[in-house]
């Protein structure tokens, strides 16, 4: 099936496909831009329901999925914050392009990890602001596995692993390969995976622990508690996602997320955002009622940003 859109080249080796729009705008001003970011082996058009969205935003709108070296089994070897600096570079060759438009990202699973690498990590008063920050599938890869284990001997095993990688990059391996033979987590991902990547998405404290539910609140006042004032905000968690355990209140950790990113100055938008009724993890093969769902939450949040000014974030309760 051929997908009509524009590749965009924002760096020397990577690309964003921005799809084409249903209704071409009529209007002077450069269109806004939502970039899509994917997860753990995500590619252009893996995940079906960006290209929903593209076609049901409003015409001043355009959505371009980015491709990072860490997209299809790059992610094996790759981290965040190398996937925040091409981001960095993707949101300037946008803002380049056209100036005075918005820019969002919005991401799905790992891709969430990216955003609030962007946003909150070391370097972020680096990077070029977006005026806002859609967390789709926003989940803990810690918390998804030590649910998924039962038995005594699983457990063992992933201790094993984590631990391995761990020592690695004690010894100064990081970026050497946990074997493959006998790792679960290898074989089931299905990529070879560097010590460093291991131990980030695995270990409590890692790179990627961003989303894990038994975190403190002082650990994410140091975190969601960074977001700018500039960039506002909207979780999106499926309901029946498999990757959050039945334990969790999903709802409840979002509002307790929304609270403490509001207590440092931060804005949410909580009338789009929440949790999806119905939908897993990335939605392929979801009930169309449920994609649509999501996307509205998805257009009503852009719509919410405003026209041309160059920020309306700080209005939204």
């Amino acid at each position: 099936m051929a997908h009509p859109g524009t590749l965009h080249k924002y760096n020397k080796k990577l690309v964003a496909f921005e799809h084409a729009p249903s209704t071409p705008s009529t209007s002077q001003e450069p269109p806004h831009t939502l970039l899509w970011i994917g997860g753990l082996g995500d590619g252009l058009l893996t995940v079906q329901y960006p290209s929903t969205i593209a076609s049901s935003l409003p015409p001043t709108w355009v959505l371009a999925e980015v491709v990072l070296r860490s997209s299809y089994n790059g992610w094996a070897t790759g981290r965040l914050s190398r996937d925040a600096r091409e981001l960095g570079e993707c949101v300037q060759y946008f803002r380049a392009l056209r100036a005075g438009a918005k820019v969002v990202l919005m991401g799905h699973s790992t891709g969430c990890q990216d955003i609030m690498e962007y946003l909150v990590g070391p370097d972020a008063k680096s990077r070029p602001p977006v005026d806002g920050a859609i967390l789709q599938g926003g989940v803990s890869d810690r918390e998804a596995w030590e649910d998924m284990l039962k038995t005594g001997e699983e457990k063992a095993a992933f201790r094993e692993i984590v631990e391995r990688a761990k020592k690695m990059c004690e010894e100064g391996d990081e970026r050497g390969i946990v074997n493959v033979k006998g790792n679960m987590v290898a074989e089931v991902l299905g990529a070879p995976m560097s010590a460093y990547r291991t131990y980030s998405l695995l270990a409590r404290g890692g790179d990627d622990d961003y989303f894990s539910s038994d975190l403190g609140d002082e650990h994410f006042t140091t975190t969601f508690g960074r977001m700018p004032a500039t960039t506002t905000v909207a979780f999106l968690l499926g309901d029946e996602d498999p990757y959050v355990p039945a334990s969790i209140d999903k709802a409840a950790l979002l509002e307790r997320w929304t609270r403490i990113i509001r207590e440092g100055g931060g804005v949410v938008d909580s009338q789009n955002g929440g949790v999806v009724p119905g939908a897993h993890h990335n939605l392929n093969g979801d009930p169309e009622e449920v994609v649509a769902d999501l996307v509205k939450r998805v257009v009503g949040f852009v719509e919410g940003l405003g026209g041309n000014e160059s920020s309306v974030a700080g209005s939204r309760l």
